[in-house]
């Protein structure tokens, strides 16, 4: 269960039949096209395939040898040449290897390492991708508001103008309500440029551009995290978080590392043996003519005595890397703590703002009634009615954001312990529709309510 990665739900996520264009749709696009996640399973399988190197310096080694010469000798009452070919095998054991051990344990732990980078890597691809998802749609709320906002601030300035032209308003409102107007369409040009980059954003992680993409649900519940405990998620988060269980992982592997340096002191033992056949033709001893079969078997005992101060020197080096693997988790496990907290405090506030500002919708469209009756009757100048247009459509603007950073905020908190997954993407899937209408009615729902627009 330890080494299950999250790519095995996410493979069977992949094979469940094909969504509408939604949240799921457009990871699924990312899981093939990201490039980080790719690079993340290549360094996977690469460590993976280190732990095999490692090993194999613990196994038996089996070889081949050959070799063939010819030996000419010449002198007094000496005119003789000798050819000798020898071949056969040779198996090398080793017997105690303390470096080879400890090198393969590091390995192993390298491995872990990078299993966690990989488990961190899918994460954070939902993250990205729903991060993307939602600042696309929290972009194309702002330019709903901001058009509704610059088509109400336009009657108003020609409204205006057309009481200016009957003598019932001084030229000076007129002027007020004009500037307010250009400001609203500089608003609404830079709106129209963030939908565009937010898309851009998000065509980064997918490979390709996505122009409609399905709405959050007016009806989706801003629940409370569970537990409601904020050292409950931070205590999950030092036993789950992948970044602190990466950064643990490289620490054994450098404590293992420095136990290979040590054992540059330790004596090495090899078992050889060897089977082979010589044949020898023209040597100077005829009994030695003819093939020979030979065999042998020996142990092999080295013990280092001065390296020429190479082995202590590795150990001092080594044992700095320790300290910056334990400064570095330290780093880690503190950063997590104090963003699990954070984001947990974070998604509550999220929440309470969003209450707080869909009641001031109702608020800010109530006042935004008032003003414009007084200002029919001559109570209310166009200044007031304008800033509370601008109020009005605020309040929308930031309802929208508060909802998008409570769904953003949530799954950074899942992340940040350590628990986030595909299945929290598909719960949050599920509350997504073609047919939501968004902010758009809110801000639609301005012409119904505008007496002026009567």
């Amino acid at each position: 269960m330890k080494k299950r990665l999250l790519s095995g739900l996410i493979g069977l996520l992949v094979a469940q039949p094909a969504l509408s264009v939604d949240l799921m749709e457009t990871y699924q696009k990312a899981l093939s096209y990201d490039s980080g996640i790719a690079a993340a399973r290549a360094t996977y399988e690469a460590q993976q395939a280190n732990v095999d190197v490692s090993q194999s310096t613990l196994l038996p080694q089996i070889g081949a040898f050959g070799s063939a010469g010819y030996t000419d000798q010449d002198g007094p009452n000496v005119d003789n040449g000798s050819r000798t070919l020898s071949y056969g095998v040779q198996l090398t054991q080793p017997v105690f290897r303390a470096d080879n051990w400890y090198r393969y344990d590091a390995s192993q732990f390298q491995s872990e390492s990078a299993r966690a980078q990989y488990n961190l890597a899918q994460q954070q691809l939902m993250l990205d991708v729903a991060t993307a998802y939602f600042n696309v749609l929290r972009a194309t709320d702002n330019l709903t508001t901001t058009r509704a906002a610059e088509t109400a601030i336009q009657r108003q300035y020609e409204q205006a103008q057309e009481r200016f032209d009957v003598g019932l308003i001084a030229i000076t409102e007129v002027y007020e309500a004009r500037a307010s107007y250009d400001t609203a369409k500089s608003t609404r040009i830079a709106a129209e440029s963030n939908v565009d980059i937010a898309r851009e954003q998000l065509a980064r992680l997918t490979g390709e551009f996505t122009e409609d993409l399905e709405n959050l649900e007016q009806t989706f519940p801003l629940n409370r995290p569970q537990p409601g405990n904020p050292s409950d998620w931070e205590s999950t988060a030092l036993e789950q978080n992948w970044r602190i269980q990466s950064a643990q992982y490289d620490l054994d592997a450098s404590e293992s590392t420095l136990k290979t340096a040590k054992a540059g002191h330790y004596p090495t033992v090899n078992l050889e043996a060897a089977y082979g056949d010589a044949d020898v033709d023209g040597a100077m001893t005829p009994q030695r003519d003819g093939s020979t079969t030979e065999s042998s078997i020996s142990l092999t005992v080295n013990v280092p005595l001065y390296m020429g101060g190479g082995t202590e020197a590795g150990v001092r080096q080594q044992r700095s890397l320790v300290e910056v693997a334990q400064q570095g988790l330290e780093t880690v496990r503190r950063d997590v703590r104090v963003n699990t907290r954070s984001l947990f405090r974070t998604v509550n506030t999220n929440i309470e703002s969003a209450a707080a500002l869909e009641q001031s919708i109702v608020s800010r469209r109530s006042a935004l009634d008032a003003t414009r009756a007084g200002y029919e009757v001559g109570t209310r100048n166009i200044v007031e009615v304008l800033d509370a247009e601008r109020a009005y459509y605020v309040a929308l603007r930031d309802y929208a954001n508060a909802r998008y950073d409570y769904v953003i905020n949530s799954l950074s908190l899942k992340q940040a312990a350590g628990t986030l997954s595909p299945q929290d993407l598909m719960d949050l899937n599920n509350w997504l529709s073609a047919t939501a209408p968004g902010i758009e009615a809110l801000a639609n729902d301005d012409k119904t309510h505008d007496p002026m627009a009567q």
